[in-house]
């Protein structure tokens, strides 16, 4: 079947674990640039947390996530309907199923956050979504010159409760699954500043289709966040980088500003219900558009 697909007639239901990888081959031509070994982590965060539109002939046409933390906090992402086909209506049954399917499955009051493209933002907030700031992405390469700092120590060796405790202070939650798993993605690393027993800052790079990512990028200090940033930087060899800093936190533009990088893409942050108490003033950088 080639033709038109009238969005009656679609059926929504559960991705298996390799419908998914076809939706991340999706996000890569839409050049979202994801990560070769993303797909796995995400999975494993929330097998149940992804979702699809599929035609009477089993094709996939639109795809979604719905990815819960532990019940507490919901996070929409991954929303992409199937090239050739847009603009016909396919996408929006999936996206209020997803949105109702999300709530569900949270507690009651629970958040829902989402990273939209500015062009859907007005369609998003009449959905019951509203706009809190933008995450501007921006890329570069790493600053001229090779940087060491011995006080930065791999953020994997740090005790787990730490490491947790210091994530869930800027995620709002805590998000054991996704994160023991993405701080093990082949090819990354992951740093953290530690003082008096506490973390004070942490990042993570991981190899992308196109380069490098950072994400999270976590500091108490501007000065930490470029300790940080440029420790993780070295980690390439002069190909491209991405950050996806929150628009909101001017200390984060300054410094990649201050380094020369562009700004490239960037989505608007959104809730549905009331926003997680996140302390924007030390995100240096987001963790992933896709799952928060």
């Amino acid at each position: 079947m080639s033709g038109p697909i009238d969005p009656k007639e679609l059926t929504i239901r559960p991705l298996r674990r390799e419908e998914l990888d076809l939706a991340m081959r999706w996000a890569a031509d839409e050049g979202w640039n994801p990560g070769p070994h993303d797909a796995e982590v995400f999975w494993r965060a929330d097998p149940e947390g992804f979702l699809g539109s599929f035609a009477p002939d089993g094709r996939l046409m639109a795809s979604g996530s719905i990815v819960s933390y532990e019940g507490h906090y919901g996070f929409m992402g991954l929303f992409i309907v199937r090239p050739g086909h847009r603009g016909r209506g396919i996408g929006t049954p999936l996206w209020l199923h997803r949105r109702d399917a999300l709530r569900a499955r949270l507690r009651p009051g629970a958040a829902i956050g989402m990273d939209g493209v500015f062009a859907m933002q007005s369609w998003y907030a009449r959905g019951g979504f509203r706009l809190t700031h933008r995450n501007l992405r921006f890329e570069g390469t790493a600053p001229v010159g090779s940087f060491r700092d011995d006080t930065l120590v791999p953020l994997g060796e740090l005790p787990l409760d730490e490491v947790l405790a210091h994530d869930t202070r800027h995620f709002g939650c805590e998000r054991r699954a996704f994160l023991t798993r993405w701080l093990e993605l082949p090819g990354s690393l992951a740093l953290a500043s530690r003082v008096d027993g506490r973390i004070v800052g942490s990042g993570c790079i991981r190899p992308t289709q196109d380069g490098w990512k950072i994400g999270p990028l976590f500091a108490d200090t501007p000065d930490l966040g470029e300790t940080l940033f440029r420790a993780l930087c070295d980690r390439t060899a002069g190909e491209p980088i991405q950050l996806d800093v929150p628009e909101c936190h001017p200390a984060a533009l300054a410094l990649v500003r201050r380094h020369g990088w562009r700004e490239v893409f960037g989505c608007a942050r959104m809730y549905h219900g009331p926003p997680p108490a996140i302390p924007w003033e030390r995100v240096y950088g987001i963790t992933t558009f896709e799952l928060g």
